[in-house]
């Protein structure tokens, strides 16, 4: 038996059903204690879904922590800045408006939430350790061009990664070897 304790559990209510069937578990609630019942792997991976779910997740993207592929980080502020107002760097982290905020998920691939002094981050595997980075170093003070930059070279260096492993759905047009022959047959 898992137990987490949510802030707000109004979400787990109303999904509760749909998250027992899906993750083949039993969740009871008590106040503010949701606890897990069920075969150990199960219990495991729920307890990650609905982690998530408090952090403050919606039961959607929590789900999505079903794939072994995506994981569910947090980040604590206070970690890696040592300025006692946490304000100015929650400010930093989320931007204008929260244009800072969107555009580290755009860039990322990966959904970001900042609820008091974390962080909390879902995303494939591939993409989570550059958005980690880049939201440490958001926090350290790094300007947003710069954090937005190291992303974008981090894509382009997984893009080139899978296109030489042969990972992305190569087209048949692009090979040179098929190219030569289509040109002799037409």
């Amino acid at each position: 038996m898992e137990t987490i304790i949510f802030r707000k559990n109004l979400e787990l209510k109303r999904t509760k059903e749909e998250l027992e069937e899906k993750l083949k578990v039993k969740i009871e609630i008590e106040g503010k204690k949701a606890t897990i019942s069920g075969e150990s792997l199960d219990e495991y991976e729920a307890s990650i879904v609905l982690d998530a779910m408090a952090f403050g997740f919606s039961a959607q993207k929590a789900l999505s922590l079903k794939d072994p592929g995506v994981l569910f980080r947090k980040i604590h502020i206070k970690d890696f800045t040592r300025k006692k107002n946490l304000r100015e760097v929650k400010a930093r982290i989320i931007g204008t408006n929260g244009q800072t905020l969107d555009t580290l998920e755009e860039i990322s691939n990966c959904d970001v939430l900042l609820r008091e002094n974390e962080v909390g981050i879902i995303g494939s595997a591939e993409s989570i350790e550059s958005a980690i980075t880049a939201i440490t170093n958001l926090i350290r003070g790094t300007k947003q061009a710069n954090v937005y930059r190291y992303l974008e070279k981090s894509n382009k260096t997984k893009k080139s990664l899978d296109n030489s492993l042969g990972l992305l759905n190569p087209k048949i047009k692009n090979k040179p070897e098929l190219k030569r022959q289509n040109r002799n047959k037409e």
